[in-house]
């Protein structure tokens, strides 16, 4: 069935699905997709009754939740524009994007509530609580207007948590939201028996479409976490929902690759040195796959890993263990997936090909590396960013085609290979394009490190290693026993593993690509809500740097 409008979707979903459980909280309620209606329509006349009405904007400020959902349908459907606000903004953040939006009133969960500050409460005609669904504080006493929406109305202002800017209010329409439940199908369909465990934030796009707009379309169950998905959170959460779906960033299957399948990998020689010969390794990873989707609940259909460039060997490992996964590729411009592979069409490496109905080409591509901009055609394209015209001219092509400010090569076949971030390229003393990211892929493998971020300084690439502590406690007894040993011994011990990890690195990339520094970053790096490292913060290593903290290359 088409749809577009996000009015018809919940239309159809509510009937056709009203005695189907719809949204869960994990240890909590169970809301069917009756229900659902019943609250979409108790919001709106709230709302109304509050003189928020058609065209109006209403903030949405709340962890992950059934009523998450229903706040989101209630402001859609009756012509309202939603704006969805990711919970890690500071609360200045949130106060001026809630200025920004124009919003004259906001849904709110109990914990995010204390971060919004007194006068930004007050401007509001009605503050909701989204646990109980009832008025925290209402300003305004007056009936509004609703309206069915029409496809070309805008439906959500989006802002954007970004890794490299402020963030942009990005306005999608009715239409942009709801043909992303006819381009996907072919890629993946979901069906009733689907059921679903949402582990990142519902503001942001690909988590509310992929995991929310699309599965209520076709009469899914959705299951919420009260709390971040971390390893003593989710193990219970596989274990009671065994779902079948799962959307998700690179870092949790990275995580779990790096810290939990790797080192038993590493165990012994004899291991390391089976692990080396492809034939061996594909037996090692088919054993642990069979385990880890053991470990998933037994029933996966897709882990679908979108958001950011997915490591290379933790997808290996997936693709030789025969574990469900699938790879998306799109933008909060985009709402969001423009291309993707799953099953079969896997590709190490690649977003896999466009969706129907996208196009996609590469601009000012460089013809000795064949690499370009990536630009797509999208009916799910946004109109632009909300009250920036300039930001919104400079985002499209003079023939409307969106850019993604990503670098990218094309196979003949269409398969597409994401490089990394048109702002991210660092230009090497020749010429030379130079991709932090494809140097923090050969970091990320080395087993002492956790996380990385490769900058330039003075025109020299640097390292920013967030070194993985329980690695260095198995190696060495220098950390394993820190309080009883000398600090200069252990500073010691640190240099050497950082000149190991810069040889280990360097003998793997291109000469122009190889690192002159390591620097030790204590603690793991600042990320946006959807776990991609905020880079922006770390593009000028302090000049302060002891030599203890860092490794020269000599």
């Amino acid at each position: 069935m088409t749809f577009n409008t996000l009015y018809e979707i919940v239309k159809h979903s509510v009937e056709k699905f009203s005695e189907r459980i719809a949204f869960s909280m994990i240890g909590g309620e169970d809301v069917s997709y009756k229900e659902v209606g019943e609250r979409v329509e108790k919001v709106k006349e709230m709302l109304l009754n509050a003189g928020v009405g058609k065209g109006d904007k209403v903030a949405i400020l709340s962890s992950s939740m059934p009523n998450w959902g229903v706040a989101y349908f209630a402001v859609t459907t009756s012509g309202m524009v939603a704006v969805p606000i990711l919970p890690d903004f500071t609360g200045a953040e949130l106060d001026l994007i809630i200025e920004h939006s124009e919003a004259k009133a906001i849904l709110v969960s109990d914990k995010l509530y204390t971060k919004l500050s007194k006068s930004t409460v007050e401007k509001m005609n009605i503050v909701i609580r989204t646990k109980g669904l009832n008025v925290i504080s209402q300003t305004v006493e007056e009936r509004a207007e609703a309206m069915v929406p029409k496809p070309e109305d805008l439906a959500v202002i989006i802002y954007t948590s970004g890794t490299t800017s402020k963030p942009k209010g990005v306005m999608l329409t009715h239409y942009n939201l709801a043909a992303q439940t006819t381009i996907i199908p072919p890629l993946f369909e979901y069906n009733e028996n689907d059921v679903l465990l949402s582990i990142l934030p519902l503001a942001h796009t690909y988590e509310c479409t992929l995991g929310m707009i699309y599965p209520f379309s076709r009469g899914a169950r959705v299951h919420y976490l009260d709390r971040p998905p971390t390893a003593s959170a989710l193990m219970p959460a596989l274990a009671s929902v065994r779902p079948t779906v799962i959307a998700s960033v690179p870092l949790i299957m990275e995580k779990i690759y790096r810290a939990k399948v790797l080192p038993t990998f590493q165990k012994n020689a004899l291991l390391r040195k089976l692990y080396g010969w492809d034939w061996s390794r594909k037996l090692l990873h088919k054993v642990a796959g069979k385990q880890l989707k053991k470990l998933f609940g037994g029933r996966m259909r897709l882990f679908a890993i979108g958001g950011a460039k997915f490591d290379s060997e933790a997808e290996r490992f997936l693709l030789e263990g025969g574990f469900p996964y699938g790879i998306g590729y799109g933008l909060t411009e985009t709402a969001p997936l423009i291309a993707g592979a799953v099953g079969n069409m896997v590709r190490i490496g690649s977003t896999g090909p466009a969706l129907p109905a996208v196009q996609i080409r590469l601009d000012n591509v460089n013809p000795d590396t064949k690499q370009g901009e990536i630009v797509v055609k999208t009916p799910c394209c946004m109109v632009g960013y909300y009250k920036n015209e300039a930001a919104t001219k400079e985002a499209f092509t003079e023939d409307g085609w969106f850019r993604t400010g990503d670098l990218g090569a094309m196979a003949e076949d269409g398969w597409i290979f994401i490089k990394g971030r048109l702002k991210n390229m660092i230009v090497g003393p020749s010429g030379e394009n130079i991709y932090p990211e494809d140097i923090e892929e050969v970091l990320n493998s080395n087993r002492f490190v956790a996380e990385s971020v490769v900058t330039e300084q003075d025109g020299k690439l640097i390292a920013l290693v967030h070194f993985n502590t329980e690695a260095l406690e198995e190696a060495y007894d220098e950390f394993k026993y820190k309080a009883s040993v000398k600090v200069e011994q252990v500073q010691l011990r640190m240099e050497e593993i950082k000149r190991d990890v810069m040889e280990y690195v360097n003998s793997k990339v291109n000469r122009f690509s190889k690192i002159s520094k390591v620097v030790d970053n204590e603690g793991e790096f600042e990320k946006t809500p959807t776990k991609k490292i905020r880079r922006f913060n770390y593009n000028k290593p302090s000049s302060s740097e002891t030599p203890t903290q860092e490794s020269e290359k000599k």
